[in-house]
């Protein structure tokens, strides 16, 4: 079996290859829909709330059991968990892409962002195992190169298998054309990944995976399937309402376990570091911001502008050149030097470009005046997913890789979740009912919530990368 300290240069980019094969996996199957939900929505009678569920359930399964599923790593390794995770999530590819109504495709929504959710935090707890704080500055901004490509590339590649059409399949396409890709993911990661897992005592922790889960259900689901179970708003309220207490109770239970000696789905002692605490709090806004932002421009541009899912699709090509050089460039060389100021300047940049792109769409100025803003758009957005994550993790044990991994997964999760929810809730109901433009309402909610994100970054140290700046918590 090899071990993370005995790898090589040479095999250690192997390995690094394989997590970002599953990344793109992982990142692909979440933006690739948005592209094909009218061709579904027409296909198989989906209607409004399916089209929702078929979109943020993927992202609401994966919140829920991301932290089980960085635990399991811990616990059982890394490397097993991956293979596991790429398995299950293969399966659940070829059920979207054999459903033949709205309510199947959502169940295997669900199942494939569970299934994600055992394969995605091992990725990132591998690269804190095989790589020192610095180091994964470049290896986290290959990373974020090749996942903002991804979320580009999902529209794109998406319109370019609807309009083929091939063998008759249309969006079916979009889902099936996973299964090879998982069968060599899976071949790959068996070949090149190290067998590591923390030092920790193993164990899992259903209780605390059961508390989270029910905080995090009571918080989204009111957002999206509210109006489609004809719940009154008062019921929708106290459900929302209901998250404080039921996460209150997963907070109690994991500190009781953790001072107990006893496994525990994460250890409350890492969130005593302010880089972590602060990097979790800046996810879950700016993939609120993001997954919102994503999602209604490619159904505003199909649905405002009578545009064909293939020209949504390559109308995201901006966006993805802008975001290979805020991550790739900006990101990798100055994030350690200028620390908190690039992803403050990241998200402001952000905010401004969304206005603008929303703009365009929704009082129909031409759409080449989309592509300038969708560059600067997709730089903001580099800058700031660039750096969110080397800070986040910058002061963490690895001994806590998985479930740390966990946690920041959870919070990207449930902020594309709650973005698309909200996003999605106000495009299809609330601007009507006040009588706003759908696409100018988004916009300015969108703005509100990457000036969250960048108020959020001033908060953080004023030096992030000199060692001993925050303790690690100690290893029991």
């Amino acid at each position: 079996m090899m071990e993370s300290e005995a790898m090589t240069p040479r095999q250690k980019t192997l390995a690094v290859l394989v997590l970002v094969v599953a990344l793109v996996l992982e990142i692909v199957d979440m933006t690739i829909v948005n592209i094909a939900l009218p061709a579904i929505k027409t296909g198989i009678g989906a209607d409004s709330v399916h089209a929702q569920w078929i979109v943020a359930g993927y992202s609401i399964s994966f919140a829920l059991l991301l932290m089980a599923g960085g635990r399991l790593g811990d616990s059982l390794g890394y490397r097993r968990m991956m293979v596991w995770g790429v398995a299950g999530f293969t399966l659940a590819s070829a059920a979207c892409g054999l459903a033949q109504d709205g309510a199947q495709l959502v169940a295997a929504r669900l199942l494939q962002g569970a299934t994600g959710a055992l394969m995605a935090p091992q990725s990132m707890a591998l690269l804190q195992v095989l790589f020192d704080p610095l180091e994964r500055v470049a290896r986290m901004a290959l990373f974020g190169v090749v996942g903002g490509l991804a979320a580009i590339a999902g529209p794109i590649l998406g319109g370019i298998l609807i309009d083929a059409d091939v063998f008759g399949l249309g969006w079916r396409l979009l889902f099936l054309i996973n299964v090879p890709v998982g069968v060599v993911t899976i071949l790959a990661a068996l070949r090149f990944l190290p067998s590591s897992r923390s030092h920790l005592p193993g164990g899992y922790d259903l209780a605390g995976t059961l508390w989270f889960g029910a905080a995090v259900g009571a918080l989204i689901w009111p957002l999206i399937g509210g109006e489609g179970e004809g719940r009154g708003h008062g019921d929708q309220l106290w459900l929302t309402l209901a998250a404080l207490p039921l996460g209150w109770l997963g907070w109690r239970h994991v500190t009781r376990r953790t001072a107990e000696g006893r496994p525990a789905l994460f250890d409350p002692a890492i969130l005593a570091i302010p880089t972590f605490r602060l990097g979790l709090a800046m996810s879950v806004a700016f993939a609120a911001a993001n997954a919102g932002f994503l999602f209604v421009f490619a159904f505003a541009l199909q649905a405002e502008r009578g545009q064909s899912p293939l020209m949504a699709g390559l109308l995201h090509m901006p966006f993805g050149l802008g975001a290979m050089f805020g991550i790739g460039f900006m990101s990798r060389r100055l994030l350690p030097r200028m620390g908190r100021t690039l992803p403050l300047i990241g998200a402001l940049v952000m905010a401004v470009s969304c206005l603008l792109v929303l703009a365009a769409i929704g009082l129909g100025w031409p759409l080449v005046s989309v592509v300038p803003a969708m560059v600067t758009a997709g730089s903001g957005m580099g800058m700031t997913i660039g750096s969110i994550g080397p800070i986040t993790f910058s002061h963490m044990d690895r001994a806590h890789a998985g479930a740390a991994s966990g946690l920041v997964k959870t919070c990207q999760q449930l902020g594309s979740g709650l973005g698309v929810a909200l996003i999605g809730s106000a495009y299809f109901g609330w601007a009507t009912a006040i009588g706003l433009r759908p696409s100018l309402f988004c916009a300015w909610l969108l703005a509100a919530i990457l000036a969250w994100c960048a108020t959020l970054a001033t908060r953080l140290p004023s030096t992030i990368f000199h060692p001993a700046t925050n303790p690690e918590p100690a290893a029991p």
